[in-house]
């Protein structure tokens, strides 16, 4: 896809209105020159999340999430840049222009649009056929029975698909839909074309993370197989990259930093409804990495929450290893009085659930405890297959630490030396090599974040006040001259944007590339350290000129007296010593002690 060009993009960023924006997602109320309300990246009851709409900034003083209007709604929406740049472009009416001229989509990709307008049309169809007919009616007491209420069939636009299954052909075109267009639609039976190919069915429409319905899962009502029937993989729709219910419950996981992994639509649903908003589920196939990184960046743990059965625990075990290649800690919620959470709901109510999610174990003391269950913990063999099992969990662990401390574990779990577990984990023959992932990178700050110093203060005071930067570029001064690498980044980043000529604190932001440091921008513009109070502003840029003109003339100071040295070396001392101190400017009196 071509690249969106730089006039467009900042087009977009000077139209966008970030309180706008943010409103969207949080409840805003104005004091002042700022708006606040409860931070939408972590769990909140007191607003500490600030919105300046003059910076154009947001900054949070509890998790200290910030950033631009762009940002947030790549954060928001885990979009990537250009995907947050054509989100904001169509919000506020801007008529995106690329770098090889007017940008035209492609066929493929405006069928992918008029696809998804039709699932959400037919969804909405489905839902009416569900909620005002007759024939729709078996489906809606059977839901109501299941104990999901209208409320919740409501937001999750469930519906029922009729029996006649030539209905839906006759309909859409009607509508004014081509036999082509439809034929490609994935709705109907690929050897009978006018053939439905759902029908007599619950519905639940599956969303994207935009919230268009791209396609449909099918519960069958009363008896026959499948008992679940799903929409296959389509141009616009991956069932392998998709959860359900993730539309719904983003926000949630992100506020609660945890997700929950359960079986299906109904223990999605069961688990919405009893407040626990951060739940959702795979469509119809087994846990996929793909499906672990559209959360992965928002959790701090994952909770599994699938079927008590045999293949719901091979599940929950494979999703464990999964996960934890991922970096990612996980519980297990146990669900001893019933099957799945729509039946816990249902019987006992949503505090029983609660307090299920609640009570979720750690993924290792479910793991040990199958095992001893599966194997005998007090015989040499059962040992040592338990162990064996257990070192493809130590093995998923991305920490050297987690590793050590679980081998630890196992040995006194099964009653034997540190030394002799860790001998059997370091020399076993693996007959399957872990599949390999990618460990996050370390903060590049540090886990302190950056050091408030003299230097790194000093370079911060001028990110609003530019013009006065150059005098430190006049000093000579260059990154090394730092000793904090922070501020070397910093000042790297500074001069780069006075060197383009656009030392806007957007352009700050964006040529800056340590996220910390950006963080520290942010919170220091937000946080009006020195708004409000312009003589103190004015007294700490001048104090932080004088310290930056003061690392100029020392390191000129130190390149004199190194010539100085060196011509102190030689015969010819006096006539070229005197005219390198006169242009070094020591003699004529330019230097002086005062400036040192």
């Amino acid at each position: 896809m071509p690249r969106i060009s730089q006039a467009s993009i900042e087009e977009v960023k000077s139209r966008a209105d970030i309180v706008s924006v943010v409103g969207e997602y949080v409840k805003l109320t104005n004091r002042g020159s700022s708006y606040f309300g409860c931070c939408p990246f972590h769990n909140e009851k007191t607003p500490s999340f600030s919105v300046s709409p003059d910076k154009n900034l947001y900054y949070c003083f509890g998790c200290r999430a910030s950033g631009t209007v762009v940002k947030f709604v790549e954060e928001i929406e885990n979009l990537n840049f250009p995907e947050a740049i054509e989100r904001l472009a169509e919000k506020f009416g801007v008529e995106l222009r690329y770098e090889d001229g007017d940008y035209v989509p492609d066929k493929a990709e405006l069928n992918k649009k008029d696809y998804k307008s039709l699932y959400t049309r037919v969804a909405g169809t489905f839902h009416y056929m569900l909620t005002r007919t007759e024939g729709g009616e078996r489906a809606l007491s059977y839901i109501r029975e299941r104990g999901i209420t209208d409320e919740t069939i409501e937001r999750f636009n469930l519906g029922y698909a009729p029996s006649d299954r030539h209905w839906l052909k006759k309909f859409l075109l009607s509508k004014d839909f081509s036999e082509e267009f439809l034929s490609q639609s994935g709705l109907f039976s690929r050897k009978y074309e006018d053939v439905a190919f759902f029908s007599n069915r619950f519905m639940f429409p599956i969303f994207d993370r935009r919230g268009d319905v791209v396609a449909f899962g099918g519960r069958i009502l009363g008896e026959g197989e499948p008992k679940y029937l799903n929409s296959g993989d389509l141009p616009w729709y991956q069932k392998g990259e998709t959860l359900f219910g993730f539309n719904f419950a983003r926000q949630a996981i992100r506020q609660s930093k945890r997700a929950v992994f359960c079986e299906g639509y109904m223990d999605c649903i069961a688990y919405h409804q009893c407040g626990i908003q951060y739940a959702v589920a795979p469509l119809g196939t087994a846990l996929t990495d793909s499906q672990i990184r559209l959360v992965e960046g928002m959790v701090d743990e994952i909770l599994l929450s699938f079927d008590s059965d045999q293949a719901g625990q091979k599940a929950t075990e494979r999703a464990i290893l999964m996960c934890r290649r991922h970096g990612i800690p996980v519980r297990v919620v146990h669900l001893e009085d019933g099957k799945d959470p729509a039946e816990i709901m249902k019987k006992f109510g949503k505090e029983y659930l609660t307090n299920a999610v609640n009570n979720s174990i750690f993924d290792f003391d479910h793991l040990s405890v199958s095992l001893t269950q599966k194997y005998p913990a007090d015989s040499p063999e059962g040992k040592a297959k338990i162990a064996m099992e257990l070192f493809d969990y130590v093995d998923a662990l991305q920490s050297s630490i987690e590793k050590e401390a679980t081998l630890d574990k196992i040995a006194r779990g099964i009653g034997l030396p540190g030394s002799v577990v860790r001998s059997d984990f370091e020399k076993r023959e693996r007959q399957e090599e872990p599949a390999v992932f990618v460990q996050k990178a370390p903060n590049s700050a540090g886990e302190a974040g950056v050091k408030p110093d003299a230097e790194f203060r000093a370079l911060l005071a001028f990110v609003t006040e530019m013009d006065q930067f150059d005098s430190v570029l006049q000093a000579g001064l260059v990154p090394s001259d730092f000793s904090n690498p922070f501020a070397r980044t910093l000042f790297q980043t500074l001069r780069d944007c006075r060197e383009k000529g656009d030392v806007s604190l957007d352009a700050i932001l964006s040529t800056c590339g340590d996220e910390e440091i950006r963080r520290k921008i942010t919170e220091s513009v937000v946080g009006g350290e020195y708004s409000g109070n312009p003589k103190l502003a004015e007294q700490f840029v001048s104090d932080s000129l004088r310290m930056m003109r003061k690392k100029g003339l020392l390191k000129q100071q130190a390149a004199l007296l190194s010539e100085i040295q060196r011509l102190s070396s030689t015969a010819y001392v006096g006539e070229e010593l005197l005219t390198l101190l006169e242009q070094k400017g020591v003699v004529d009196g330019k230097l002086n002690s005062g400036d040192f």
